[in-house]
């Protein structure tokens, strides 16, 4: 599965410290290989989109028929759901 992350989400992972930039990208990887993780699908919006928990931050993305995900966005938990 390959992983395309949006300008957004770029901006959002460069405001990380290192230490969290680093958790994230493992994390998504790895989503990526395994499918594992602690995923959830975000109730009422169309087209699908799930989160990726990883301590407080949330990785906001949508999985494509090309069988790829989107990082649409990376945010901490207060700021993820509004």
């Amino acid at each position: 599965m390959s992983i395309k992350w949006r300008r957004r989400a770029e901006k959002d992972l460069g405001r990380l410290d290192r230490a969290a930039r680093t958790r994230v990208i493992d994390a998504v990887e790895r989503f990526a290989a395994t499918r594992e993780g602690d995923i959830r699908r975000l109730q009422d919006i169309t087209p699908p989109l799930f989160r990726l928990r990883i301590g407080d931050l949330r990785v906001l993305f949508r999985v494509e028929t090309d069988d790829s995900i989107v990082i649409e966005r990376v945010l901490p938990r207060d700021k993820a759901y509004k």
